[in-house]
């Protein structure tokens, strides 16, 4: 790659990087905005019975400790300053700053996100290679109609199915939570994080894999079908040599930005899935943050999961600009008009 071409990614980069913040902004103010709007109280939530039992100097204390007196854009600019500073603020509910307790449900949901998202992809691929060489076969039939019933299977259904029969009746994998109960963090072993999260993770794969793999199977088609591979036959290559020489290269970059693009839905996901396992990931505590009116809490996980979706399409558009630079100079082009 030459200077020149290093300067436009970066470049190019550095553009998608801007785009990438403005839209952080925007997902703050909006979720700022619906979470003031909303009518659970947080000295109701938080307190509970206790707070008809409080004397009104206490219920006062409550209610400048949460800023329920404060307008909402004094409470927004407060927090985004706080922000920029490093300081997501405190949790009410786990009583420790937020950063602390989002490092710590990160690590679980993103040990599951990243099992869920290599499997699904890898799978996805491939059986859509797999139906579109045997179109209109036995083998295509079937993964069109899996395809197609994953998509429209809920998740939670699909999770109380696998912990029905694989936790409840057969008994082969854990019923929930990430780590076994009563156990030491420092005696947990990397197969007793593998076990727990075998299930959830299986859960967001199935449900993962049929976009990609009907996507792969339309561009493997309409590879199939080109003038190219038809000349690659009549040189006599077989027809996994041909998957290898030139499908492989059409369907890899769609496969890419579906497979990126579906970060949010592995995230949404296993908000579902976190629930029914009760594995301890940032979606089983942005629920609980959401029911208590965790203000600063529901916000940093806001935060972290819009970035962790945007860096996703982030460096999809970056390996875009990699693999194939005519991407990158169209556009530069588009934006130069």
């Amino acid at each position: 790659m030459t200077l020149a071409a290093v300067n436009r990614l970066i470049i190019y980069a550095a553009k998608k990087a801007v785009r990438m913040a403005a839209l952080l902004v925007m997902v703050s103010l909006i979720t700022f905005g619906l979470i003031s709007a909303s009518p659970i109280d947080p000295l109701q939530a938080n307190a509970g019975q206790a707070a008809g039992s409080m004397s009104q100097e206490q219920l006062d204390r409550l209610a400048e400790y949460w800023g329920v007196d404060e307008p909402p854009v004094k409470r927004y600019i407060n927090w985004a300053g706080d922000v920029l500073k490093g300081d997501m603020g405190t949790s009410l509910l786990y009583r420790r700053p937020v950063t602390e307790v989002i490092s710590q449900k990160l690590f679980n949901s993103l040990f599951l996100l990243v099992i869920s998202w290599l499997v699904s992809g890898v799978l996805g691929v491939f059986l859509g290679i797999l139906a579109a060489l045997y179109r209109g076969r036995l083998a295509d039939r079937l993964i069109r109609g899996y395809a197609l019933l994953t998509a429209s299977t809920p998740a939670f259904w699909l999770a109380l199915l696998l912990l029905l029969v694989f936790s409840v009746w057969l008994k082969l994998f854990p019923i929930g939570l990430s780590v076994p109960i009563g156990m030491e963090a420092a005696q947990v072993t990397a197969a007793d994080r593998l076990r727990h999260a075998f299930l959830p993770a299986l859960t967001l794969s199935i449900t993962g894999i049929s976009g990609t793999a009907l996507h792969t199977r339309e561009k493997m088609i309409d590879c199939l079908e080109s003038d190219y591979v038809l000349f690659a036959r009549a040189r006599g290559e077989s027809r996994w040599e041909i998957v290898r020489r030139h499908g492989l290269r059409n369907v890899l970059l769609p496969a890419i930005t579906l497979q990126f693009a579906s970060i949010s839905e592995i995230i949404g996901g296993s908000v579902v899935v976190e629930q029914v396992f009760s594995y301890p990931g940032l979606g089983q505590a942005a629920v609980t943050a959401g029911t208590g009116s965790d203000v600063p809490l529901l916000m940093g996980i806001t935060m972290i999961t819009a970035l962790v979706v945007f860096g996703g399409n982030f460096a999809a558009d970056i390996l875009y600009g990699i693999i194939d630079p005519r991407m990158r100079r169209g556009g530069e082009a588009v934006e130069e008009q």
